[in-house]
């Protein structure tokens, strides 16, 4: 079976969630030509479905599902699908997906192909390719190790500042900055720690100064690379990106230009297919730039691509896989040029479920509202639904992701002034959002002069942020209308829940009445109700819920839905759950600081626990946390699981100490990386 350069696509799966999912549907419908569309979903992460509306939606068992290549190639086989569409994260970037899909199924997976993927995927093979290329590289190891001793060795050797990388890792992950020699085996066990192969390599880092610029290449799998200008993701925070900009905010575009000609260069010599991204690290000051890795997918950030060249690059994506020419698409001749197109700047706002103040914890959740406001120059990819019947509840099984906001205009002055606008007039209930630090980001005044390189965000995170609050504060005085960007007001005069409901919970419930003849003595029943599912968790503001519902007269139980709403009452005084919520004003309570799924506790009723001691791990998306005790003393009562894994929400009692030790006040429930 030849290579599939050239063939028309009829039935496509998207491989992918959220508001990609959204994103590649919505695509795929506007094609000149008809595609049937097959969705994924899990059965508590829908929403892109609703929302996307796909011919078909197959439901799989599990978040994990997304990374199973033999179900994926049992559901294409299954439904003759030719098609899938990875999208980006999961398996957008495994060469073996690609290459299986094609030889197994006989579908194309829609992106540059299985060799360009082994060849551009692993990082350190990237920069093979850049130095054949003659495209300067930072000095770094020449193969990947698990030897912590063999990376210290080399980072002493290149000197500090160094860059710990997981050969696989992505998102932020597998990466840390050192500085100096006391931070290394940490770093180093960190990185290692998060790296799916468990491989790193070290690199001399290039950081104070330097800007994020990535390059947006097409290629049409025969050698043609044209380019759609450039983006600048400075704007990071632990290297995770929050806002993008497109073009760079640099001056020099003679240094854009090379850096350009470098990442066409690279993409030229593997005859590169589809979508690729060559990101660079580029100094203005001193006219440096270094290659840092390719991206050989479509990117999270090609939203303000598409918003200042006015191509659609799913669909430039879809219309490649079917042999579509550069002259048909209109990349032969607009895109020569290393000036990017005239009065035109867009900045992408990364809005995500997480707590700023409390170390970006994620926040878990039913999103209650989503108001961001339309109008000229404003762009809301999301996946959220709101209807009200099937709104997006956050978990911890996937990216905390809820929106990119993307605005754009003529000048920069005035994209800026439109951000600053529409965050202002947002509003987000339901979970705790970054929304006040993205207000803070466009109204700094660095900024707004465009004085920003990839250490900004870091050193100027609390100064942003509280900016952003105090923005926050003006609205609510002012009565503006996103003065509910994280709660409801009319959440806030109702008593907080003391219960943490969830799927599974369940109570038999007896009834009997007041007053009894001799006629009714056995009129004592038992009921049972069990919680299916939960939709709305707001309890005691209101609870909405599909249950299991056993009578004594019944032989099996009957499906409702049960319907609560607006109710003071006191969580405690009605039912009781496995969930106790703690108190953090009380010593003996450990405290949840945070939402996930606690995977293990580590402690027993009587046992002793020292201040900072390890008690239990809780995972947030791919990541592990330890938390640990904030005092010393005896275990008096301990949560028990019911599940090997089990969804948890922040503020969930975790331990209760019998005795304390006493000790300086501390905060409770600390966190940190499982390494």
């Amino acid at each position: 079976m030849s290579s599939p350069h050239s063939r028309s696509i009829k039935r496509l799966l998207i491989a992918n969630r959220g508001e990609i999912a959204v994103r590649i549907l919505h695509a795929a419908r506007e094609l000149p030509e008809p595609v049937e569309t097959f969705a994924l979903y899990t059965s508590d992460d829908r929403s892109h479905c609703d929302i996307g509306r796909p011919h078909h939606a197959i439901q799989i068992p599990s978040a994990s599902s997304y990374l199973d290549i033999e179900l994926l190639l049992d559901v294409v086989q299954k439904h003759s699908i030719d098609s899938v569409h990875p999208g980006y994260g999961f398996l957008s970037e495994n060469a073996e997906f690609a290459r299986r899909m094609w030889t197994e199924a006989g579908a194309i997976v829609i992106g540059p192909g299985p060799e360009n993927l082994a060849r551009t995927g692993d990082k350190l093979q990237a920069k093979l390719l850049a130095q054949a290329c003659k495209v300067p590289v930072l000095e770094a190891m020449c193969q990947p190790t698990s030897n912590v001793d063999e990376a210290m060795a080399f980072a002493r050797q290149i000197g500090y500042p160094v860059m710990i990388k997981a050969v696989d890792g992505g998102g932020g992950r597998g990466i840390r900055l050192v500085r100096e020699h006391a931070e290394l085996e940490s770093s180093i066990q960190r990185a290692i720690g998060e790296s799916p192969s468990r491989s790193v390599f070290v690199e001399k880092a290039a950081v104070d100064g330097f800007h994020h610029v990535e390059i947006q290449v097409i290629g049409d799998g025969m050698g043609q690379v044209r380019h759609l200008w450039e983006r600048d993701c400075s704007v990071q925070r632990r290297f995770q990106k929050v806002v993008e900009i497109a073009p760079a905010l640099m001056n020099d575009r003679d240094l854009v230009a090379r850096v350009i000609d470098s990442a066409l260069r690279m993409a030229s010599e593997i005859r590169y297919r589809s979508l690729g991204t060559f990101e660079f690290l580029v100094n203005e000051q001193n006219g440096e730039f270094y290659f840092l890795e390719v991206n050989p997918r479509l990117q999270v950030e090609h939203t303000i691509t598409e918003s200042i060249s006015g191509f659609d690059l799913v669909q430039t994506q879809l219309l490649l896989a079917q042999g579509a020419t550069f002259q048909e698409l209109g990349l032969e001749s607009k895109v020569r040029s290393k000036t990017p197109p005239p009065n035109n700047f867009s900045i992408q706002l990364r809005l995500c479920a997480e707590d700023p103040s409390n170390n970006f914890a994620l926040s878990i959740g039913k999103v209650t509202e989503f108001v961001v406001p339309s109008g000229h120059g404003v762009r809301v990819d999301t996946h959220i639904n709101n209807s009200g019947t099937n709104a997006l509840v956050v978990g911890s099984n996937f990216d905390n992701l809820l929106a990119k906001i993307i605005i754009t205009a003529s000048k920069w002055e005035s994209v800026v002034r439109k951000a600053q606008r529409v965050l202002s007039d947002s509003r987000i209930s339901g979970v705790k959002t970054n929304i006040d630090l993205l207000r803070g980001i466009v109204s700094h005044p660095d900024f707004i002069t465009g004085h920003i390189d990839t250490q900004w965000l870091g050193i100027n995170l609390d100064q942003a942020y509280q900016l952003g609050q105090r923005i926050a504060d003006t609205l609510r005085n002012d009565g503006s209308p996103g003065s509910t960007s994280q709660q409801s007001t009319s959440q806030t005069t109702l008593p907080a829940a003391n219960l943490l409901f969830r799927k599974g919970d369940a109570w038999a419930i007896t009834l009997e009445p007041l007053e009894q003849g001799d006629s009714q003595i056995s009129a004592k029943e038992a009921h049972h109700l069990r919680l299916s599912r939960v939709l709305r968790n707001e309890f005691p503001t209101s609870l909405s819920a599909e249950i299991e519902y056993t009578t004594p007269s019944s032989q099996a139980a009957m499906p409702y839905r049960m319907q609560l709403e607006t109710t003071s009452t006191a969580a405690s005084a009605l039912v009781s759950s496995t969930h106790r919520r703690g108190d953090p004003k009380n010593p003996r309570h450990v405290v949840l600081p945070l939402s996930g799924k606690l995977i293990e506790i580590l402690v027993r009723n009587g046992e002793t626990v020292a201040e900072n001691q390890v008690l239990a791990f809780v995972k947030q998306m791919k990541m592990e946390l330890e938390v640990r005790s904030p005092r010393a003393g005896t275990v008096k009562w301990v949560h028990e699981m019911e599940d090997d894994e089990e969804d948890v929400a922040e503020g969930m009692l975790l331990v209760e100490l019998d005795e304390v030790l006493e000790q300086p006040e501390r905060d409770h429930g600390q966190m940190r990386g499982k390494l």
